[in-house]
């Protein structure tokens, strides 16, 4: 049996709806998986497949979306199933057509709700990825530990096994040493977080509805999470103040914003290599200034 075969077998099985695949459309889906919307004539859901060996990727994504979504705070893609056969993955969710403008207000007042979620420890049950790069989340009460190795730390050390060392290495012992100064009068609740929120990863229904998606969860400082959206394009200066009123941010916000974005650039470093490197190095140094 394909794997098509089974997707339509599991939608089969979880809607209680017989299921046969009518027609087939490529998505944008990002630069891992392949993603494909299928129907059969009426019904339509979102399709990401990718090789057998990230079935896991793709389990960890359900489960942070159902995480999310039983908060009832912002709208996530319903999951509907995800499996695997002997050599493909997949994860089918509902079809959302997600051409609609975004209402930042509201998708800012939705996000600090959903921050609102809070946990006893940092991290989750199950590791993930953030990209295509493993991302531990060992549950944990010490957040500057938390950072230090499950953050900020392993990137460094894929960095170090990918050719980055020099400067970049060294830089970035001196911060994991000196970044806890941070946190002398700031210490962040274990809050709900979608984990890889950037302009890319959140788009809108019809009448402004916003919706989030493809997410690396944990639990962990809403800071971090606003931090990334501040990356690659940001979310408009009516989020930022529409979030600001819901929840205020704490004054050394400003500092730590850069610091949390390190390790999404260390991350890219990783992934893409480039410009990246010296952003990374650039965006330390800055921090160290700063402390």
């Amino acid at each position: 049996m394909s794997v098509w075969r089974q997707i339509e077998a599991e939608i089969t099985e979880q809607t209680g709806s017989a299921f046969c695949i009518e027609s087939s459309t490529g998505q944008a889906g990002g630069d891992i998986n392949v993603a494909t919307r299928i129907s059969d004539g009426g019904r339509s859901y979102f399709v990401k497949t990718n090789h057998v060996r990230y079935g896991d990727m793709f389990a960890a994504e359900a489960e942070g979306l159902r995480e999310m979504a039983s908060s009832h705070t912002i709208r996530v893609p319903e999951v509907i199933a995800y499996g695997q056969d002997a050599a493909s993955c997949y994860i089918v969710m509902e079809y959302l057509d997600l051409s609609g403008r975004v209402d930042n207000v509201l998708l800012a007042e939705q996000l600090a709700a959903m921050h609102a979620v809070t946990a006893d420890q940092y991290g989750w049950h199950i590791d993930n990825t953030i990209g295509a790069t493993a991302q531990p989340n060992t549950p944990c009460s010490d957040w500057i530990r938390f950072w230090r190795e499950q953050r900020l730390g392993f990137q460094l050390q894929l960095a170090a096994r990918n050719g980055y060392g020099g400067e970049l290495q060294t830089l970035g012992e001196r911060l994991l040493a000196d970044f806890p100064v941070l946190f002398n009068s700031y210490t962040p609740v274990a809050s709900m977080l979608h984990g890889d929120l950037w302009s890319g990863n959140y788009g809108g229904l019809d009448e402004g509805v916003p919706v989030i998606f493809d997410p690396a969860f944990y639990y962990g400082d809403r800071e971090a999470e606003l931090a990334m959206t501040t990356l690659f394009g940001g979310f408009g200066a009516d989020f930022y103040a529409a979030y600001n009123n819901a929840w205020p941010l704490d004054d050394g916000y400003a500092v730590r914003k850069t610091f949390y974005n390190i390790y999404h650039i260390i991350n890219h470093t990783n992934l893409f290599g480039g410009g990246y490197h010296s952003q990374a190095i650039s965006m330390i140094k800055q921090v160290l200034a700063e402390l």
